[in-house]
C-alpha cells in the first residue's frame, strides 16, 4: 500500500485539506493541548486501552516531509483506526517566522503499514526544529474518536533544500534574468576600516567568511559555506560598476579573468527578493578543486561557464583573443568566491556617490508571498 502524504499541490491549504480526505485518508482536526483533557474536544471520546505507540521513530527528513514509525503492543491492533499525529513548530529565539500559523497540525491518518510518509510544504520548512507525538485511536459509531494516551515527543530538523528544489529555483531566476551586459571587474564595497584590517592583520589578503542567513530559508550555503562576496552588476547606459553602494565608500575593483576562468566552476546558489520590485541570485565561484569547490558539488547545480543565464566567461574569436564576460541585466547578482583574495591583485578607492543603507542584504529574510522567487516547499 501506498504511504499517505500530505501533498505539495499548488492548490490553497483548504482545497488541499479536502484532496486529502477523499484521497488520501487523511484529515486535520484542530491542535489541543497533549497534556490536557482530550474529552474538551467534541470529536474525542474518554480514553479507552488503546496501545501507545512506543519507539517513535523519525527518518529520510527532507525539507518538507519525514517518515515516521513506531512499535505497538499487538493485543489491541484491531481496534484501532486511525494515527493521530501531533506536529508542531519548536520555538526558539531564531524561529523561522515563515512556517504557516493557519494551519492545523494535528493529522489523521486511517491505519496503513508503517513507516508513513507525513509530507507538506504549508506546514514544514526547512532548516526547523519540530515536535512530533503520536497516538492510536479508535473511530466510534456516533463518530467520535477513542484515543490512547500520547506517545513520548520526540523532536527533529528539517533538511535544507535539495538540488531538486535548487534547480526549481534556478529554472525560476532564469526566467527574469534578462539580456546580458558586458563587464571586465568583479568589485566589493566596505568600509575602510576593513581594508585597513585587511592590510594589517591579515597579510592583505581578503579572507573568506561563513556567509550570513540572507536568502531562501533553506539554502544549503547557509550558515555553511565560506566565501568573500563581490558584484559585477553595471549601469546599462555606462558600462561600469555603479557609484551607490549599501556596504561602504571604499571599493576593492579586480580584473574579471583573476577570479573567473577556464579554471573555476560556477555554482547556482539561491533566488530570492526583499519585499521589493528588485531580485537577487547568488552564484558561486569556485576555483576547480578548491574545498570550496568539493563544497558545492553536489550540493548546488553547477552552470557550465560558456552558456548559461547569469554569468558567462567565453574566449573572443580572433586568434589570441582574451577572455570576455557578461552579466545578466535583469538581476542583481551576488558572486561569492571561496578563496582568499590578496588586495594587491586589484586596487581599493573610495567611490563618489551615496551609501544606501536600506539596500544591503546582510541576512535579509526573503519575501515568502513573492511567486515571482518562491517554489512549492518551505520558504
Amino acid at each position: 500500500m501506498e504511504d499517505p502524504r500530505v501533498d505539495d499541490s499548488t492548490s490553497s491549504p483548504v482545497s488541499r485539506c479536502d484532496d486529502m480526505m477523499k484521497n488520501l485518508n487523511l484529515d486535520l482536526i484542530q491542535p489541543s493541548d497533549r497534556e490536557g483533557d482530550n474529552s474538551q474536544d467534541s470529536s474525542i471520546a474518554e480514553k479507552e486501552d488503546l496501545p501507545v505507540p512506543q519507539n517513535v521513530k523519525i527518518t529520510n527528513i527532507t525539507c518538507d516531509s519525514f517518515k515516521i514509525n513506531w512499535d505497538m503492543d499487538c493485543r489491541a491492533k484491531d481496534h484501532i483506526t486511525n494515527y493521530f499525529i501531533d506536529l508542531n513548530k519548536k520555538e526558539h529565539n531564531n524561529s523561522n517566522k515563515f512556517k504557516h500559523k493557519d494551519v492545523p497540525t494535528k493529522l489523521v491518518a486511517k491505519v496503513v503499514p508503517l513507516p508513513m510518509t507525513v509530507r507538506g510544504h504549508w506546514f514544514l520548512s526547512p532548516r526547523t526544529d519540530y515536535t512530533v507525538a503520536v497516538q492510536t485511536a479508535s473511530k466510534q459509531s456516533d463518530g467520535n474518536y477513542a484515543v490512547s494516551e500520547w506517545s513520548e515527543v520526540i523532536e527533529f530538523y528539517t533538511a535544507d533544500y535539495s538540488t531538486v528544489h535548487l534547480i526549481q529555483l534556478l529554472e525560476k531566476a532564469e526566467g527574469i534574468a534578462g539580456r546580458m551586459l558586458r563587464f571586465s571587474v568583479f568589485y566589493r564595497n566596505q568600509q575602510n576600516d576593513y581594508f585597513n584590517k585587511t592590510r594589517e592583520t591579515q597579510d592583505n589578503r581578503m579572507l573568506p567568511t561563513v556567509k550570513d542567513n540572507s536568502g531562501s530559508h533553506g539554502s544549503p550555503i547557509s550558515g555553511k559555506l565560506e566565501g568573500i562576496y563581490f558584484s559585477c552588476n553595471t549601469e546599462f547606459n555606462t558600462g561600469k560598476p555603479p557609484q551607490d553602494s549599501p556596504y561602504g565608500r571604499y571599493r576593492f575593483e579586480i580584473q574579471a579573468e583573476v577570479l573567473f576562468n577556464p579554471k573555476t566552476n560556477l555554482y547556482f546558489g539561491d533566488f530570492y527578493c526583499m519585499y521589493t520590485a528588485y531580485h537577487y541570485v547568488i552564484l558561486v565561484l569556485a576555483p576547480e578543486g578548491s574545498p570550496g569547490d568539493r563544497f558545492c558539488k553536489g550540493r548546488l547545480p553547477a552552470l557550465d561557464i560558456l552558456d548559461n543565464c547569469f554569468l558567462t566567461c567565453t574566449q573572443e574569436e580572433e586568434e589570441g583573443g582574451g577572455l570576455v564576460f557578461h552579466h545578466a541585466q535583469d538581476v542583481i547578482l551576488e558572486v561569492i568566491y571561496t578563496e582568499p583574495v590578496d588586495l594587491a591583485l586589484g586596487s581599493v578607492e573610495e567611490i563618489q556617490g551615496h551609501q544606501l543603507s536600506s539596500m544591503s542584504t546582510i541576512n535579509a529574510k526573503k519575501d515568502p508571498s513573492c511567486k515571482t522567487c518562491n517554489i512549492s516547499v518551505g520558504r
